[in-house]
């Protein structure tokens, strides 16, 4: 039996309690996709158009420091999320992430998810929190990474 969008974005953690009419509408709007070694998935900068649930693999998060050039700032591996910068006007992505290994993802259309979330209030608010967290985690892991140097 082939494995549907909607089995892989139902499986993952960070969509892990979504009410199921909710996946079904998600999974409309993804795809399947891998990404090989030294693909960049977006630069710092560039049109947050899309996001990511890594289900293997691995991507790096960076950003550029004048005189020093791309810095990992965070790997991020499976079960994890790629992509806030969507949600936020002016939609733009903060950092930037490239795929350090063979990684397969789900990907998201952002802006479809986008109307979905403007359809559905409730979604995209229970997204937002979601998001949030994951935010308020990377901002502690970098804290802590910077007090530790």
């Amino acid at each position: 039996m082939m494995t549907t969008t909607y089995d892989l974005i139902s499986a993952h953690p960070f969509l892990d309690g979504l009410d199921q009419r909710w996946l079904e509408l998600l999974s409309h709007r993804a795809h399947r996709s891998v990404r090989h070694p030294g693909h960049r998935l977006f630069r710092e900068g560039g049109v947050a158009d899309r996001f990511w649930l890594i289900r293997g693999g691995r991507v790096a998060l960076d950003l550029h420091l004048p005189g020093r050039g791309q810095v990992v700032v965070e790997t991020l591996g499976p079960d994890t999320v790629v992509g806030w910068s969507w949600l936020f006007q002016p939609y733009r992505w903060h950092f930037g992430a490239v795929a350090t290994e063979e990684t397969l993802t789900v990907e998201f259309d952002a802006a479809r998810v986008r109307e979905l979330c403007d359809q559905q209030p409730a979604l995209g608010y229970e997204l937002s929190l979601r998001f949030m967290a994951v935010m308020l985690d990377r901002l502690q892991t970098t804290r802590i990474r910077l007090l530790s140097e």
